[in-house]
Protein backbone atom coordinates (compact mmCIF):
# COMPACT_ATOMS: atom_id res chain seq x y z
CA UNK A 1 0.00 0.00 0.00
CA UNK A 2 1.48 3.35 -0.92
CA UNK A 3 2.19 5.66 1.78
CA UNK A 4 0.15 8.67 2.67
CA UNK A 5 1.93 12.25 1.96
CA UNK A 6 1.64 12.77 5.29
CA UNK A 7 3.64 9.93 6.61
CA UNK A 8 6.64 9.95 4.08
CA UNK A 9 9.67 10.74 5.33
CA UNK A 10 11.08 14.44 4.93
CA UNK A 11 14.59 13.96 3.64
CA UNK A 12 16.97 17.23 4.01
CA UNK A 13 19.45 17.00 1.67
CA UNK A 14 22.46 20.01 2.39
CA UNK A 15 24.76 21.18 -0.07
CA UNK A 16 27.67 22.11 2.22
CA UNK A 17 30.33 23.47 -0.30
CA UNK A 18 29.68 27.44 -1.13
CA UNK A 19 32.57 28.40 -3.13
CA UNK A 20 33.04 29.09 -6.19
CA UNK A 21 33.43 26.73 -9.10
CA UNK A 22 31.68 23.97 -7.07
CA UNK A 23 30.81 20.66 -8.02
CA UNK A 24 28.34 20.01 -4.96
CA UNK A 25 25.03 21.17 -7.04
CA UNK A 26 26.02 18.35 -9.84
CA UNK A 27 26.38 15.44 -6.76
CA UNK A 28 23.24 16.66 -5.07
CA UNK A 29 21.11 16.84 -8.26
CA UNK A 30 21.42 13.56 -9.13
CA UNK A 31 21.58 12.29 -5.28
CA UNK A 32 17.71 13.74 -5.08
CA UNK A 33 16.89 12.47 -8.87
CA UNK A 34 17.83 8.89 -7.06
CA UNK A 35 16.20 9.79 -3.43
CA UNK A 36 12.82 11.08 -5.33
CA UNK A 37 12.06 7.48 -7.50
CA UNK A 38 11.50 6.22 -3.46
CA UNK A 39 7.74 6.43 -2.61
CA UNK A 40 8.72 6.84 1.19
CA UNK A 41 10.51 10.61 1.22
CA UNK A 42 10.14 13.98 0.60
CA UNK A 43 12.70 15.75 0.06
CA UNK A 44 13.42 19.65 0.68
CA UNK A 45 16.99 20.34 -1.28
CA UNK A 46 18.90 22.85 1.21
CA UNK A 47 21.49 25.17 -0.72
CA UNK A 48 24.31 26.90 2.21
CA UNK A 49 24.80 29.28 -0.54
CA UNK A 50 21.66 30.06 -0.83
CA UNK A 51 20.79 30.23 2.61
CA UNK A 52 24.01 32.56 3.17
CA UNK A 53 24.01 31.89 7.21
CA UNK A 54 26.27 34.65 8.42
CA UNK A 55 30.11 33.61 9.50
CA UNK A 56 29.92 35.12 12.72
CA UNK A 57 27.85 33.02 15.40
CA UNK A 58 25.29 34.99 18.26
CA UNK A 59 25.54 34.93 21.64
CA UNK A 60 23.29 32.34 23.29
CA UNK A 61 20.97 35.06 24.50
CA UNK A 62 20.93 37.21 20.78
CA UNK A 63 18.07 36.85 19.09
CA UNK A 64 18.96 34.87 16.03
CA UNK A 65 19.89 36.22 12.10
CA UNK A 66 17.08 35.95 9.69
CA UNK A 67 18.65 33.68 7.50
CA UNK A 68 19.15 31.51 10.55
CA UNK A 69 15.26 32.00 11.34
CA UNK A 70 14.48 31.24 7.83
CA UNK A 71 16.41 28.17 7.38
CA UNK A 72 15.65 26.62 11.26
CA UNK A 73 11.72 25.77 10.37
CA UNK A 74 13.12 23.62 7.10
CA UNK A 75 15.71 21.47 9.47
CA UNK A 76 13.18 21.23 12.29
CA UNK A 77 10.93 19.61 9.71
CA UNK A 78 13.47 17.31 7.91
CA UNK A 79 13.22 13.51 9.82
CA UNK A 80 16.89 12.86 8.44
CA UNK A 81 19.58 14.29 6.48
CA UNK A 82 22.13 13.63 3.58
CA UNK A 83 25.26 15.80 3.68
CA UNK A 84 26.76 16.36 0.27
CA UNK A 85 30.43 17.46 0.72
CA UNK A 86 33.26 17.84 -0.84
CA UNK A 87 36.95 17.05 1.12
CA UNK A 88 39.52 19.88 1.29
CA UNK A 89 42.67 19.28 2.81
CA UNK A 90 41.21 16.29 4.79
CA UNK A 91 38.51 18.21 5.88
CA UNK A 92 35.07 19.54 5.34
CA UNK A 93 33.97 22.69 4.00
CA UNK A 94 33.90 25.74 6.66
CA UNK A 95 30.60 27.07 5.54
CA UNK A 96 29.28 23.49 6.74
CA UNK A 97 30.52 24.05 10.53
CA UNK A 98 29.09 27.32 10.58
CA UNK A 99 26.04 25.88 9.83
CA UNK A 100 26.06 22.98 12.08
CA UNK A 101 26.78 25.36 14.91
CA UNK A 102 24.27 27.89 14.63
CA UNK A 103 21.55 25.10 15.56
CA UNK A 104 21.16 22.46 17.77
CA UNK A 105 17.56 20.85 19.14
CA UNK A 106 16.78 20.36 14.79
CA UNK A 107 19.35 18.17 14.68
CA UNK A 108 18.73 15.97 17.82
CA UNK A 109 17.81 12.20 17.60
CA UNK A 110 17.47 12.52 13.70
CA UNK A 111 19.67 10.54 11.51
CA UNK A 112 22.35 11.48 9.48
CA UNK A 113 24.45 10.37 6.07
CA UNK A 114 26.65 11.98 3.63
CA UNK A 115 27.38 11.73 0.08
CA UNK A 116 31.06 13.32 0.38
CA UNK A 117 33.21 13.59 -3.09
CA UNK A 118 37.64 14.59 -3.55
CA UNK A 119 40.29 13.11 -4.61
CA UNK A 120 41.76 9.39 -4.33
CA UNK A 121 39.61 9.58 -0.59
CA UNK A 122 36.90 10.37 -1.86
CA UNK A 123 36.14 12.44 0.57
CA UNK A 124 36.17 9.73 3.95
CA UNK A 125 38.47 12.14 5.71
CA UNK A 126 35.20 14.53 6.13
CA UNK A 127 32.83 12.18 6.44
CA UNK A 128 34.99 10.65 9.53
CA UNK A 129 35.38 14.43 11.12
CA UNK A 130 31.40 14.94 10.13
CA UNK A 131 30.42 12.15 11.90
CA UNK A 132 32.15 13.23 15.10
CA UNK A 133 30.75 16.71 15.02
CA UNK A 134 27.14 15.72 14.11
CA UNK A 135 27.28 13.36 17.05
CA UNK A 136 28.13 16.16 19.49
CA UNK A 137 24.19 17.89 18.41
CA UNK A 138 22.69 14.51 19.11
CA UNK A 139 22.69 13.40 15.64
CA UNK A 140 22.39 9.86 14.73
CA UNK A 141 25.08 9.02 11.73
CA UNK A 142 24.67 5.82 10.16
CA UNK A 143 27.45 3.16 8.77
CA UNK A 144 25.96 3.96 5.68
CA UNK A 145 27.43 6.58 3.05
CA UNK A 146 28.43 7.32 -0.79
CA UNK A 147 32.04 8.34 -1.25
CA UNK A 148 32.90 9.69 -4.91
CA UNK A 149 36.91 9.08 -5.41
CA UNK A 150 38.50 10.95 -8.31
CA UNK A 151 34.57 12.12 -9.17
CA UNK A 152 35.98 13.91 -11.97
CA UNK A 153 36.60 10.09 -13.69
CA UNK A 154 32.91 9.40 -14.00
CA UNK A 155 31.62 11.53 -16.85
CA UNK A 156 30.15 9.37 -19.45
CA UNK A 157 31.62 10.94 -23.47
CA UNK A 158 28.35 13.04 -23.42
CA UNK A 159 29.67 15.12 -20.33
CA UNK A 160 26.53 13.73 -18.25
CA UNK A 161 27.36 12.86 -14.78
CA UNK A 162 27.94 9.74 -13.72
CA UNK A 163 28.18 6.91 -15.96
CA UNK A 164 25.53 4.60 -15.64
CA UNK A 165 28.07 1.91 -15.25
CA UNK A 166 29.26 3.88 -11.78
CA UNK A 167 29.34 2.10 -9.00
CA UNK A 168 27.82 4.80 -7.12
CA UNK A 169 24.32 4.45 -8.10
CA UNK A 170 24.04 0.89 -6.20
CA UNK A 171 25.97 2.45 -3.20
CA UNK A 172 22.72 5.22 -3.06
CA UNK A 173 20.27 2.24 -2.68
CA UNK A 174 21.33 0.26 0.47
CA UNK A 175 22.44 4.15 1.86
CA UNK A 176 18.65 5.25 1.58
CA UNK A 177 17.45 1.60 2.58
CA UNK A 178 19.36 2.01 6.06
CA UNK A 179 18.71 5.64 6.45
CA UNK A 180 14.96 5.83 6.40
CA UNK A 181 14.98 2.41 8.89
CA UNK A 182 16.60 4.69 11.12
CA UNK A 183 14.39 7.60 10.60
CA UNK A 184 11.34 5.90 11.33
CA UNK A 185 12.25 4.06 13.79
CA UNK A 186 13.82 7.14 15.40
CA UNK A 187 10.34 9.33 14.05
CA UNK A 188 8.56 6.87 16.01
CA UNK A 189 10.66 7.24 19.11
CA UNK A 190 10.40 11.19 19.05
CA UNK A 191 6.64 11.06 18.52
CA UNK A 192 6.17 8.60 21.87
CA UNK A 193 9.12 10.05 23.95
CA UNK A 194 10.66 14.26 23.49
CA UNK A 195 14.53 13.43 22.99
CA UNK A 196 15.78 15.60 25.92
CA UNK A 197 19.70 16.52 25.40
Amino acid sequence: MPESREDRLRLGVIIGSTRNGRFGPTVAGWFAAQAERRADLCLDLIDLAEARLPETLADHDDDPPAEVSALAPRLAAADAFVVVTPEYNHGFPAPLKTAIDWFYEEWQAKPVTFVAYGRESGGLHAIAQLRQVFTEVHAVTIRAAVSLPRYWDHFAPDGSWPRPTASCHAEVSGMLDQLTWWARALRDARRSVPYTA
